[in-house]
């Protein structure tokens, strides 16, 4: 090969390199409405439960606002982490939970009517029957959020309450129990 067909070659590769980067750009950055209608659930907060302490929950706006990571510890020593984040592709908002028994829920859904509402379908395991999931968050006036976790049995519409949490920021409202 000569010098010539060498650097040709060499050419060839380094501008579908250079090309090859310049399609790759970044995303933009999440900072367009659909991104950040979750961002309500962000903060420190002190969950009740009836009027009972449940729990405490931190939220975080992670990886420059394209997600949020839920870091729960309830108040019987459970404890949990979600990973919620806006999909461009689908168009729909994720959440993705695990807590420290392994316990999985993978949920999806949308923001509408001032509200974010997600569902997902748990598998059948042992003597449980696969149930159906729905969780609902609502921004409330005060700035406290309303977290309504429902189940259903799969095919059926008897959503039966598993928990209806109050999120108040931390600081506000009644002192830490």
């Amino acid at each position: 090969m000569s010098h010539k067909s060498a650097f040709a070659l060499v050419a060839a590769l380094l501008s579908g390199i250079h090309s090859m980067s310049a399609e790759e750009k970044p995303q933009p950055a999440c900072k367009d409405g659909e991104s950040r209608q979750f961002d309500f659930w962000a903060g420190q907060w002190r969950v009740t439960e009836h009027g009972k302490l449940a729990g405490h929950n931190r939220i975080e706006l992670i990886l420059e606002g394209c997600a949020l990571l839920e870091n729960w510890t309830g108040a019987q020593g459970g404890a949990g982490k979600s990973l919620n984040f806006f999909d461009r592709n689908d168009g729909l908002w994720h959440q993705t939970w695990i807590d420290r028994s392994g316990g999985a829920l993978f949920l999806s859904g949308k923001f509408v009517d001032g509200a974010m509402r997600m569902e997902g379908v748990s598998a059948a395991s042992g003597k449980q029957p696969a149930t159906r999931h729905r969780i609902t968050w609502t921004a409330l006036p005060d700035g406290s959020v309303r977290q309504l976790w429902e189940s259903s049995p799969v095919a059926r519409e008897e959503w039966t309450p598993q928990f209806d949490g109050l999120y108040v920021r931390q600081g506000e409202g009644k002192s830490p129990d």
